[in-house]
């Protein structure tokens, strides 16, 4: 196991096979080689708006804010990106780098199935072979991206090990990885060993560039809380990437599942100690002994026991302030937006929205709040009803 130094104060790192060393040393060198290359920017750029159909809108939730009666609710619509959320920014970035790095194949794992189905429309764009891992449970409840990646050519692999959820995922496509060094492995999230979750926050970025400047020019302040959802924490380090210098309270909200009782949730920062997980130093839901513990979530791309170093670092600083919602919490807000606004959000999403509105309620209709909506819900329609039956009217 190797392990070089850590990127974030006291997370980060390489914690790795050294099978993993050469391909990793490959990828750090290609990354600093072409994220600033302008060919690779001009290339990607137009990507991002002719194929992903950026940018995104911030949208005013006129309605909303007028029936909790408090602040101004704005959210950046990712979930109007091609293939339906934030995932597609990095998965497209990741892919573009693999094809000029010579790759031919490619490696993913995905929970809710949006990192999957972006990465498979990516390498369907740029010809390139595609095996997704997926855990079983997840391919069961996420039945349409299952399919879409498979339309688009790519090769689902169900995991039947552990919880049969994101986590397992991800140990399944690093051993392939370890297997096939030659392959590229896009991971999904701000997670795993360096250069990942830099790499991650550099694609995702975006998010928060350009929310930063349409907030301004609609409202012409910044905003006095900005929130997203935060699984591996992707599209929340997108969004706080530009608001770190800020006088903006920066707020994540992870899964606090039935309760914030062992095995009955995902919030990391609630309960979690710091230990090494999947490459990385991070924080991790783990008990005495170290073994890492089961975790529960309404949304399958929450339900992961660890979280991206970055976010640890953030959490230490006390720059960020990281809360939870539960899914009760989370299908009330689904339902909420569903019905004021007419948007249906992802589960994911539906985290944020729900603590947002929380917050909403008890500020001056004349202050601002942002909420990343990450991505839109039609994904989680079973899961939802199911949840909901015999209560929807």
């Amino acid at each position: 196991m190797i392990n070089l130094n850590l990127e974030y104060g006291n997370f980060g790192g390489k914690f790795i096979a050294e099978t993993l060393y050469v391909p990793l040393e490959e990828l750090t060198a290609s990354f600093i080689r072409y994220k600033n290359d302008p060919d690779f920017v001009k290339e990607y750029r137009s990507l991002l708006k002719n194929f992903v159909g950026r940018e995104t809108p911030l949208y005013h939730l006129k309605r909303s804010s007028e029936v909790l009666g408090g602040a101004q609710i704005f959210i950046k619509r990712e979930d109007l990106a091609h293939t339906g959320a934030h995932k597609i920014n990095n998965s497209l970035g990741q892919a573009l780098l693999a094809k000029k790095m010579g790759k031919k194949r490619i490696i993913a794992e995905t929970g809710a199935g949006q990192h999957g189905y972006a990465t498979a429309s990516a390498c369907a764009l740029l010809g390139l072979d595609c095996t997704v891992y997926m855990g079983a449970i997840d391919m069961e409840r996420q039945k349409t991206n299952v399919e879409k990646m498979r339309i688009l050519g790519a090769k689902v692999v169900p995991v039947h090990d552990g919880q049969k959820t994101l986590k397992d995922a991800v140990n399944e496509a690093l051993r392939d990885w370890v297997t096939n060094p030659d392959s590229a492995y896009i991971i999904g999230s701000a997670l795993g060993p360096a250069p990942y979750p830099q790499m991650v926050r550099h694609f995702q970025s975006i998010i928060g560039k350009e929310a930063r400047e349409q907030i301004l020019e609609i409202t012409g302040k910044l905003p006095l809380k900005a929130i997203a959802c935060v699984g591996g924490g992707s599209n929340a380090i997108g969004l706080f990437s530009a608001f770190l210098k800020d006088d903006v309270e920066l707020i994540g909200v992870e899964a606090g599942g039935k309760a914030i009782k062992e095995g009955q949730h995902a919030a990391r920062f609630q309960t979690g100690k710091i230990g090494v997980y999947q490459g990385t130093k991070t924080y991790l839901l783990q008990d005495k002994n170290g073994q890492t513990l089961h975790t529960t979530s309404i949304s399958a791309g929450l339900d992961y026991p660890a979280v991206g170093p970055e976010h640890s670092d953030l959490f230490e600083q006390g720059r960020v302030k990281y809360t939870y919602a539960t899914d009760q919490e989370t299908l009330e807000a689904f339902q909420f937006m569903a019905r004021t606004e007419g948007i249906l959000p992802a589960l994911e999403s539906s985290h944020a929205l729900a603590y947002g509105f929380k917050l909403a309620k008890n500020l001056p209709k004349s202050e601002v709040i942002l909420i990343n909506l990450s991505g839109r819900g039609e994904k989680d329609l079973h899961t939802v009803i199911n949840a909901l039956e015999g209560k929807l009217q």
